[in-house]
């Protein structure tokens, strides 16, 4: 299993530099780089690529409205130059109150639009001329659409690798197994292991029955919160004001996702009670209504003992990466240690 995680919207690049150093010293596969509305992902992945030499570098997600297909394609195949073949490619449909609130782009046909950003991508890497014709996009672009000047261009530079690979932030039935079939790896939110087969199960194994053995071993990145030690349960409620903001707050009343999964695992009542609280600005309430089985569940804090447990439960549901926000003591020292429960669970 391998040991990834997140650095949450660094602000202080030397410093983000710094810490990924010492989890690189401390054997941690991959790190992944947010986005959202904050600072721009790309730049601290470039940062990070100069400033480290064999940890995995994966955009934690790239939204798939604000650069054209394309661009999105230029950027992985530099930051995979950049890094000497070390960056993955994750990607998500992000919502409709930051697709449409800070890009000002319509949040339309989120599953097609990943599809054809997944195709164009790999032509632009395999260096052929990019021409698509599709629901979405179309390369070059119409003559009754623009100059009738667009040409079929393929990209200039030889990309350190044509096989990028591609992990897709999905909850949705249908997006979840497009996923499955089609990528390297999936990147679900607030995941209760022992639930996952009754949200997804079928989904993801739909996508593998029609997926190309080409594309290599299915990974599924999941975790949360993870602190380790014999007081290290008191860590769980760090977790309630993150997961009462995407449960709560991140999508109108019936465009939320994330309250969508926490209804599916069996929580309905409670995920109304918190988007209510949350939506009418009682933040702390929010919180305080996530049920404590669903925090204790969704993320790693406990024992040696208990995490091995949690360890296996993970295993089970068919996570092959952990995903973890290390707590309560020195991230790298936290995942380190992890790392060799991990090992020997």
């Amino acid at each position: 299993m391998r040991i990834t995680t997140l650095l949450n919207y660094a602000t202080d690049p030397p410093a983000a530099a710094e810490q990924a150093r010492e989890l690189e010293a401390a054997g941690v596969d991959c790190i992944w780089i947010p986005e959202a509305y904050g600072f721009d992902g790309v730049s601290l992945l470039g940062f990070l690529a100069a400033s480290t030499d064999t940890v995995q570098l994966a955009s934690g997600i790239l939204n798939t409205y604000s650069r054209t297909p394309a661009c999105i394609a230029q950027t992985a195949a530099g930051l995979d130059s950049l890094s000497g073949g070390r960056f993955t490619l994750g990607l998500g449909a992000s919502g409709p109150q930051v697709i449409e609130g800070f890009h000002g782009v319509p949040y339309s046909m989120p599953l097609t639009r990943m599809k054809e950003i997944i195709s164009i991508c790999r032509t632009a890497w395999r260096r052929e001329p990019l021409v698509h014709e599709g629901r979405v996009f179309t390369l070059p672009l119409p003559p009754d659409q623009g100059t009738g000047l667009g040409k079929a261009l393929k990209i200039i530079n030889h990309p350190v690798r044509a096989d990028i690979p591609i992990y897709v932030a999905a909850l949705g039935q249908k997006s979840v197994e497009e996923t499955a079939a089609t990528t390297s790896g999936w990147l679900p939110f607030l995941v209760y292991p022992e639930r996952m087969d009754q949200v997804w199960g079928d989904a993801v194994r739909e996508g593998l029955a029609r997926r190309d053995p080409a594309l290599g071993p299915f990974d599924v990145v999941a975790g949360g919160l993870v602190a380790i030690g014999d007081d290290a349960a008191q860590y769980r409620d760090y977790a309630r004001p993150m997961a009462a903001l995407y449960i709560g707050g991140m999508g109108a009343r019936g465009k939320n996702f994330y309250n969508d999964v926490c209804r599916d695992y069996g929580f309905a009542d409670e995920a109304t009670t918190v988007q209510d609280a949350y939506l009418e600005g009682r933040r702390d309430d929010a919180a305080a209504a996530l049920p404590a089985e669903l925090i204790e569940n969704t993320t790693l804090c406990g024992d040696e003992a208990y995490i091995v447990d949690r360890l296996a439960a993970y295993r089970e549901a068919g996570v092959t990466s952990l995903n973890v926000n290390p707590v309560g003591g020195d991230p790298a020292q936290v995942l380190g240690k992890l790392r060799e429960l991990a090992e020997h669970a």
